[in-house]
């Protein structure tokens, strides 16, 4: 339109434009993102390394987004149909080496545990550079973390309600526990992270999938 602007007439804009001598472009796709395909599941695992929580943390909202009413799709008639959101639960963990990093999604985490009245986003944030938490080197930490969480609801690490947990999450005691509280479903893994972290993410899904009734369907982001 801006083009023909130029123009006096339209016949004019089309000739000037049949002269010019750009490149052919191909385009291949769109594709959507791994992540995307996390509405086919009511069961997911997300699983965040660093800045790789990014794409989980907007999982996250548009899960609290969907949540608070049913998706509304326009038909041909003009009446509208009510479609039913499908996830139903949502585990997520963000793994980070630096307690300052939390402060990246801050605002929301403190959303989501504000609007989330029925639970169905668990939340559970690891900071690895502290001792573990059986360490008596962080009992202290761990003590102060405890009393300032039960008096003021906030946590002293991640600065939320949610509770941080120290050192590396054991993984497999993860997916257990998963695969115990969700029988015969399928589980939407998807993980963003470190290149190095993904074969120990998707040997975990494919183990759990053969030794429990819980089919673990495991997806990477690029972070």
């Amino acid at each position: 339109a801006e083009v023909e602007d130029r123009f006096e007439n339209r016949a004019e804009a089309r000739h000037w434009n049949s002269n010019l001598n750009f490149p052919r472009i191909q385009i291949d796709g769109p594709y959507g993102a791994p992540s995307q395909e996390y509405k086919n599941f009511e069961v997911v695992l997300l699983v965040g390394l660093g800045i790789g929580a990014t794409p989980m943390i907007s999982i996250v909202k548009d899960i609290i987004n969907n949540l608070k009413g049913s998706v509304e799709e326009a038909l041909p008639s003009g009446r509208r149909k009510r479609e039913m959101f499908r996830t139903k639960r949502a585990y997520f963990y963000w793994v980070t080496r630096e307690q300052e990093t939390f402060d990246w999604f801050k605002n929301v985490m403190a959303e989501v545990t504000e609007t989330d009245c029925n639970n169905v986003v668990e939340l559970h944030t690891y900071c690895t550079n502290v001792y573990e938490e059986e360490d008596a080197r962080s009992a202290l930490i761990t003590m102060l973390q405890t009393l300032n969480h039960a008096k003021n609801g906030r946590d002293v690490v991640s600065g939320t309600r949610v509770m941080s947990h120290f050192a590396r999450p054991k993984w497999r005691a993860i997916y257990k526990r998963i695969a115990v509280k969700h029988p015969d479903t399928r589980v939407g893994v998807f993980y963003c992270g470190i290149p190095a972290a993904v074969k120990e993410q998707r040997d975990l899904a494919l183990d759990f999938s053969h030794k429990t009734s819980t089919t673990f369907c495991f997806h990477k982001e690029s972070s």
